[in-house]
């Protein structure tokens, strides 16, 4: 009859053992892992993948408002350019005298 057992080893791996008659049958070994060094090293990888990601939208961002200051800026500067021609324009031409009454 075959007998098993269950060995935890230190570092976390376990071990499963199944005797059975050393006359009947060989000896059957499975092992597992245990080790979460993989896991912590995928956790680190992951957060600097979002940290990354996070700054580059961030500037994304900054960008366009840079960019919508200098249109807004771009713009005042062409309606106080319009507004001076306009003033010349009308300086330009002279007053015509009132018309009289009939």
């Amino acid at each position: 009859m075959p007998t098993e057992r269950t060995v935890e080893h230190p570092d976390g791996r376990v071990e499963r053992i199944t005797e059975n008659d050393p006359a009947a049958a060989p000896v059957i070994v499975e092992r597992r892992g245990g080790g979460g060094l993989g896991g912590v090293i995928a956790l680190i990888i992951g957060l600097a993948l979002v940290l990354i990601i996070g700054w580059f939208l961030m500037n994304m961002n900054r960008n366009d408002a840079i960019e919508s200051n200098a249109i807004a800026g771009a713009a005042e500067s062409v309606g106080g350019a319009a507004e001076n021609i306009g003033d010349a324009a009308r300086d330009a031409v002279p007053e015509r005298p009132a018309a009289p009454a009939n």
